[in-house]
């Protein structure tokens, strides 16, 4: 996910990486989720924050 920023919440990590293309701006809800699924991203950033 590129530069690691501790201090920044995981909707700011998933809007930096919408910007740079790598994650769609709008889920499309299919089943399993596509690797470019901003609710995956958040999931992640989630994850990495804890």
């Amino acid at each position: 996910m590129g530069k690691k920023h501790a201090d920044e919440d995981p909707r700011a990590v998933v809007r930096r990486l919408m910007k740079a293309g790598k994650v769609k701006k709008k889920c499309c809800k299919s089943k399993p989720r596509c690797k470019k699924c901003p609710v995956l991203a958040l999931k992640k950033a989630k994850k990495a924050a804890a």
